[in-house]
């Protein structure tokens, strides 16, 4: 088991292997389909240009990659942050404030990274981790499904349950499926159907299914010309065609540094590098639980790469941008192995729109929808659910409050409010266990041992209490902290002043191995000193 789990740092050499290139290479051209219209739609949703979306991609496919530790997770532009960055765009008064903002929400991001803050990670239950990508899966799927029968008013890319004209998920399904479109109907059924059996095909498995699934929706959109079953304009990726170089450099927009000693500028920057960083943690430690090689990325080093792909972004005008669990998903399950994908994404974004826009505008919305469809039945397959209940009410029920909370709400309050409840559960298991309990008998009078937990925090200290008030009079007590590392203060008093007055209950105390005061493990000294295990275990020998 510890064989398989590795640190996600691989040495950069092992990256250009044959072996590697062989899945990376194909699985970054699937995660290029995908992101593709998700970055189209995200800038439309955020108000901001549509180029900027592209451009937050190619940063965070070819800069943030780069720096970052993780070999699975792709970054860009982020749906869970359009809400922010549209009111902030209107707030500052204009876009070039607004990059700024996101310019200086990189070096914060990078300050977070180097203080180390990046293992607020390692404290999300793992319950609100699968539901999250659960919830991420399921938002796939309601979303794509307007999109895979042709209708696109509200194609903006935003995973929140409302929509931005003034529906919701299931409205704007109800309202998808009373305006079909029959062509594009087919290529999403065809695409569905090529996805789930191309694999299965021993001899075609080496072609990705993805790339089969867009050649066919390409053909079938010229084949479908002029007939009943033609694909409209607006069903169709959007990307803007660059006539000259003078064009494709009057793209770029450069931040107003002017207006740096603004309050607002700065109350924004910090909004953004929190909310990003948070979501950028989230999206990491989701993928690598998909990871199937079960690498952990190094999150301090994921804020300090995602800190110089958001200065990046901000400089040439691009969005704020975050590791996103979508395009990851989608990386993961197109079966990449290093960051090379991600890499390879941003340059295939570049290429994209300078060689072959022409090419790219004729892609349908249906066969990528159908592309994701597949991904989000992957991500809350029904055994997901089977599996969090045979684990037990302490795991399935944070986990499907999150699921409920992230489809109904958003990717943060969901989380949030998965949290919550996930620290409820355990709470409640840490109150319930701070002692192992036993009833013997001396003649007539009842022995009782308390043998205490390994760790009594604070937080068993009402238990504890309770139990010593409720012990049968005329007994004796024996407590015993001989597996006790760490005793909090508390409830050493509480016990001791049990002791000092159980007499007047003719009650018997005795105390076994506890101190009358304990102090709180230092784990660095396990982790930085390894010569002290070694003195420890040689000590006996040297007696």
């Amino acid at each position: 088991m510890a064989a398989n789990r590795m640190s996600a740092s691989t040495n950069p050499r092992n990256l250009f292997s044959a072996q590697n290139l062989k899945k990376d290479l194909p699985a970054s051209i699937v995660v290029f389909l995908v992101a593709l219209p998700l970055c189209l739609g995200i800038a439309l949703a955020s108000g901001a240009p549509l180029f900027a979306g592209i451009l937050t991609g190619i940063i965070g496919g070819i800069v943030t990659a780069s720096f970052s530790g993780s070999q699975l997770s792709v970054s860009g532009p982020a749906a869970g942050l359009t809400v922010i960055v549209l009111g902030a765009i209107s707030q500052l008064g204009s876009y070039e404030t607004f990059i700024l903002a996101v310019f200086l929400a990189g070096i914060m991001q990078i300050v977070l990274g180097m203080i180390k803050a990046g293992t607020i990670a390692n404290y999300f239950p793992s319950a609100v981790i699968e539901g999250m990508l659960a919830a991420i899966g399921i938002i796939l799927i309601l979303k794509q499904i307007p999109h895979a029968v042709g209708y696109d008013a509200d194609y903006e890319g935003d995973e929140s349950f409302k929509s931005g004209n003034n529906e919701n998920t299931f409205t704007a399904i109800a309202t998808a499926f009373s305006r079909l479109s029959y062509g594009a109907v087919i290529i999403s059924a065809l695409s569905i159907l090529v996805l789930i059996y191309w694999p299965k095909v021993k001899k075609l498995a080496g072609v990705p299914a993805a790339l089969v699934v867009v050649v066919i929706g390409v053909v079938l959109n010229y084949v479908f010309k002029g007939s009943e079953l033609e694909i409209q304009a607006d069903h169709l990726v959007t990307v803007p065609v660059v006539g000259s170089t003078e064009e494709f450099f009057n793209l770029f927009i450069t931040p107003d540094f002017s207006q740096i000693m603004r309050s607002d500028v700065w109350i924004v920057a910090g909004t953004l590098a929190i909310v990003a960083s948070l979501e950028t943690l989230l999206s990491v430690e989701a993928v690598d639980k998909i990871d199937p090689l079960k690498r952990v990325s190094p999150t301090n080093r994921e804020l300090f790469a995602q800190g110089i792909g958001n200065m990046t972004s901000g400089l040439l005008g691009g969005l704020p941008m975050t590791a996103v669990i979508v395009r990851s998903s989608a990386n993961v399950n197109s079966g990449a192995r290093t960051k090379l994908s991600a890499i390879f994404h941003g340059i295939w974004l570049t290429l994209s729109l300078l060689l072959i826009p022409g090419v790219i505008n004729s892609i349908p919305l249906a066969c990528l929808a159908a592309i994701l469809l597949m991904t989000g039945y992957k991500l809350a397959r029904i055994a997901l659910f089977q599996k969090m209940w045979r684990e037990g009410k302490d795991q399935f029920i944070p986990f499907v409050v999150t699921v409920l909370a992230v489809v109904f709400t958003d990717l943060l309050k969901g989380v949030g409010i998965g949290m919550a409840v996930g620290i409820f559960y355990i709470l409640r298991n840490n109150l319930r266990n701070p002692y192992f309990y036993t009833i013997g008998r001396n003649g007539d009078k009842k022995v009782i041992h308390i043998k205490l937990a390994e760790e009594v925090s604070f937080l068993n200290k009402a238990a504890i209490q309770y139990t010593l008030n409720h012990l049968p009079d005329e007994s004796d007590v024996v407590i015993d902290g001989t597996n006790s590392r760490y005793i909090d203060s508390d409830v050493l008093e509480i016990i001791h002043n049990f002791k000092h007055n159980a007499y007047s209950r003719g009650i018997i105390v005795q105390l076994v191995n506890i101190k009358h005061k304990y102090d709180v493990p230092q784990l660095k000294d396990l982790i930085f000193k390894p010569e002290k295990i070694r003195e420890t275990e040689a000590a006996p020998a040297n007696n």
